[in-house]
């Protein structure tokens, strides 16, 4: 699984995101926003979405922290080896 994560610093869902995939044992690549619009216009285009945090999943967008639970909740969220 490969799991990429538009983030910004100040962000609690970020933070939030971030602790369960670390607590689930999943890598992550994090994607900072931080004074830099190129990445921010990547993440728009490839999520569609303008709030952080935006996951994308096996390159699927499957939007930001509040799916990444339901994804959890629903047995979804598994380390893969």
């Amino acid at each position: 699984m490969q799991v990429k994560m538009y983030t910004k610093e100040y962000c609690s869902f970020c933070y939030a995101a971030k602790n369960l995939l670390t607590k689930r044992g999943i890598a992550y690549e994090e994607i900072p926003l931080a004074g830099d619009s190129s990445k921010a216009q990547e993440m728009m285009k490839l999520t569609g979405g303008h709030t952080v945090p935006q996951i994308l999943i096996d390159g699927k967008a499957i939007g930001g922290y509040t799916e990444l639970v339901e994804m959890d909740m629903d047995g979804e969220l598994v380390k893969t080896q």
